[in-house]
C-alpha cells in the first residue's frame, strides 16, 4: 500500500437519532463530535437516522405488500396475450393435423 493516501481506520460510535441505540465499530468516517463510551474512552461520534434498532424490517413493523393482488392484476392485464397464444397454438395444431 502507498503510505499517506488512505484514511485513518479507527473506532467510531454510531448513534441512531430516532432511538436510543448506539454501537461501537471501526470506520474511516470523518466526524467533529465525540462521545464517552461505556468503557470510559472517548470516541468520535457519527449520528445516523436509521439503524437496525429503528428500521421497519428489523423491528417487525414492516408493511407487507399484497403480492396476491399483484398476481391477479398481472393475469388480468395479460389475459388477452395468453388467449391469443392459445389460439395460435391451436391453429398450428389444426394446420399440422390437416397435413
Amino acid at each position: 500500500m502507498k503510505p499517506d493516501i488512505h484514511p485513518e481506520y479507527r473506532p467510531v460510535v454510531f448513534q441512531d437519532t430516532s432511538s436510543d441505540f448506539a454501537f461501537l465499530t471501526r470506520s474511516t468516517i470523518e466526524t467533529s463530535e465525540t462521545i464517552e463510551w461505556e468503557d470510559g474512552n472517548t470516541y468520535p461520534l457519527a449520528r445516523v437516522e436509521i439503524s437496525s434498532a429503528s428500521h421497519p424490517f428489523y423491528t417487525g413493523k414492516q408493511i407487507l405488500v399484497d403480492s396476491g393482488g399483484r398476481v391477479e392484476r398481472f393475469r388480468r392485464r395479460y389475459a388477452k396475450v395468453g388467449v391469443d397464444t392459445d389460439r395460435a397454438s391451436r391453429a398450428d395444431a389444426d394446420a399440422s393435423a390437416e397435413e
